[in-house]
């Protein structure tokens, strides 16, 4: 399956988190893994799912965004087709860009961020990401989710919009801190996914800071 999509994956020191956007369906249940104070991982264009598991578990081990990155893919039959983008515990990043995923295709690498994206119109997708990112403040989710909304604005994917998705993970940040999952956020099938997703994204995290209460509609 080739997904052809926009990521960010990126940490705060806090949170980890990755947002992605695509023209396949349910992009959120494909691209993104993340483990609080473990690190964060995004799989796409011909798509390899195991590396997320896989991935995770190298970081668990203790493993860096370089050396993980350097793992799967060595060890993959078709590296060519594939994109991953990688962070660490440490806050290191990495990413690999196939030679033979379909164009645009690339990522960049910012202080706490990895881009990455394929089919995507032009290399200004993955630069807007990065810009919107690096000088906005406030909660991760909500960064991860501007940024994702900046990319759109300037082209995004080339083949149009289906889905998007927000994965933010902090020790203790799930329902009594029983869990990591701050917020886990899918728009599977919408017209415009990414400005869904950035409404639910704010709900999401004024429902977190009022402690999980019920919160408006807006």
């Amino acid at each position: 399956m080739v997904t052809s999509t926009f990521t960010i994956v990126a940490t705060d020191g806090i949170d980890w988190g990755v947002a992605v956007a695509s023209r396949v369906l349910a992009v959120g249940g494909i691209v993104p893994g993340v483990i609080a104070q473990v690190g964060a991982i995004a799989t796409q264009a011909q798509v390899n799912v195991a590396w997320k598991a896989e991935g995770l578990q190298m970081l668990g081990d203790g493993l860096s965004a370089p050396e993980v990155v350097q793992a799967l893919v060595t060890g993959d039959d078709a590296p060519q087709v594939r994109q991953l983008a990688v962070i660490d515990r440490n806050r290191q990043v990495a990413a690999h860009t196939g030679s033979a995923c379909r164009p645009w295709a690339g990522h960049q690498q910012g202080t706490d961020l990895v881009v990455a994206g394929n089919i995507l119109t032009g290399p200004e997708v993955l630069s807007a990401m990065v810009e919107s990112f690096s000088s906005g403040g406030g909660e991760l989710a909500s960064r991860l989710a501007t940024a994702l909304r900046a990319a759109d604005l300037r082209g995004g994917d080339a083949r149009g919009r289906q889905s998007a998705a927000l994965v933010v993970a902090r020790r203790g940040g799930g329902i009594e801190g029983r869990d990591d999952r701050l917020l886990d956020l899918r728009v599977d099938d919408h017209p415009q996914p990414v400005l869904e997703l950035l409404r639910l994204a704010k709900l999401g995290i004024a429902a977190y800071q009022s402690g999980f209460a019920e919160v408006p509609r807006e």
